[in-house]
């Protein structure tokens, strides 16, 4: 394998790493950011009120989401194996 396939298929499994993984993300930083600027408000200091339904929405993103997220592992993988021969020799 050339240095210019490595870096190309790195460059594939990043980005396919990132369209992943943004839904979840992004999820639990919009949804931390609301419960923060939430207890700042109303002066509430309770650790478990931001950490708990970050983890459940992270949850229940995971759960709806899964299907696109298998399909989208499931053709990067046969991807990659239709191309197989091109990494081997």
């Amino acid at each position: 394998m050339t240095p210019d396939l490595v870096a190309e298929l790195l460059r594939q499994l990043m980005k396919e790493a990132m369209i992943l993984s943004a839904p979840v993300l992004v999820a639990a930083v919009v949804l931390g950011f609301v419960l923060t600027l939430l207890q700042t408000i109303t002066s509430l200091q309770e650790q478990s009120l931001t950490s708990v339904p970050r983890l459940a929405a992270v949850a229940l993103i995971l759960l709806v989401g899964m299907p696109w997220f298998l399909g989208r592992l499931a053709a990067y993988t046969l991807l990659l194996m239709s191309d197989l021969h091109r990494y081997l020799g």
